[in-house]
C-alpha cells in the first residue's frame, strides 16, 4: 500500500519482522509474536523506501485493564480508568503512533513530523481492522496541543470523530496533568486542565 503524495508506504507488521523492526515498545519479541498470532498483526508500519520511519501499534481490548506505571507503560492506553463502556468480543485497542521512528530507540526523525504520517497509519489500520472483521476499535484521545501531542504520540478527538468514532467520555488524567505542567507543555492561554484532558473514542465496525 502506498500513498500518491510522496514514497512512504504501509503494511502490517508480522512476525517475520520481530528482532527485524523496533518493538521495544511493544514487549518482549514472544509476547509480541503471541498477538501476531492471535490478530494477524501487531502494528500498522510506515517505510521510506527499506527504512521504518513510523509504526501504530494495536493490541486486542480487554476491560479492566490498568497501566502499572501511568502513562509510562504501554498498557496507559487501553487504561481508560472506568471510563470505557462494555465493548463487544473482537475489539481492538490503538495504542500510541510512533513517528519518525527509524531505530528502536526513542528518539525521532523531525523531517516525518507534519506529514500526516500518523493519519495515514490510522487510516490503514482501521480499513484492514474493518476487513479482517474486528468488531469495534477503541482509542484514547489527547489534547489537542501540538507539544502534548509530540509528548504523547496519540492523536486529538477531532482526528477520530472525523473517522467515525464517538467520544464516549473525556477527563483530566491527574499523571498527564502533572507532567504537562512540569514540562512546561501548556500553551499560552490554555488551562492545564484542558492541556490533560484525554478521551475514550469508539468505532462499531460491525
Amino acid at each position: 500500500m502506498s500513498d500518491e503524495h510522496d514514497q512512504i508506504s504501509f503494511r502490517l507488521m508480522t512476525a517475520a519482522d520481530v528482532g527485524v523492526l523496533p518493538i521495544s515498545h511493544q514487549g518482549e519479541p514472544d509476547t509480541v509474536r503471541q498477538r501476531i498470532a492471535d490478530l494477524g498483526a501487531s502494528a500498522m508500519l510506515a517505510f521510506d523506501g527499506d527504512q521504518h520511519v513510523g509504526q501504530l501499534q494495536f493490541r486486542r481490548y480487554e476491560s479492566g485493564v490498568r497501566s502499572p506505571h501511568g502513562l509510562w507503560d504501554p498498557l496507559y492506553w487501553a487504561d481508560f480508568v472506568g471510563h470505557a463502556p462494555a465493548l463487544p468480543a473482537g475489539t481492538l485497542a490503538v495504542f500510541c503512533y510512533h513517528v519518525g521512528q527509524r531505530d528502536d530507540t526513542d528518539a525521532r526523525d523531525p523531517q516525518y513530523q507534519g506529514r500526516r504520517l500518523g493519519l495515514r497509519l490510522l487510516d490503514h489500520f482501521l480499513d484492514w481492522a474493518s476487513q479482517a472483521g474486528f468488531a469495534a476499535v477503541v482509542a484514547k484521545a489527547v489534547p489537542a496541543f501540538r507539544p502534548v501531542m509530540l509528548f504523547m504520540g496519540g492523536q486529538p478527538v477531532d482526528v477520530y470523530r472525523a473517522r467515525g468514532f464517538e467520544v464516549v467520555a473525556s477527563w483530566v488524567d491527574p499523571e498527564l496533568h502533572a507532567v504537562v505542567k512540569d514540562k512546561h507543555l501548556v500553551p499560552d492561554g490554555v488551562t492545564s486542565e484542558d492541556a490533560a484532558r484525554v478521551s475514550c473514542c469508539v468505532r462499531r465496525l460491525r
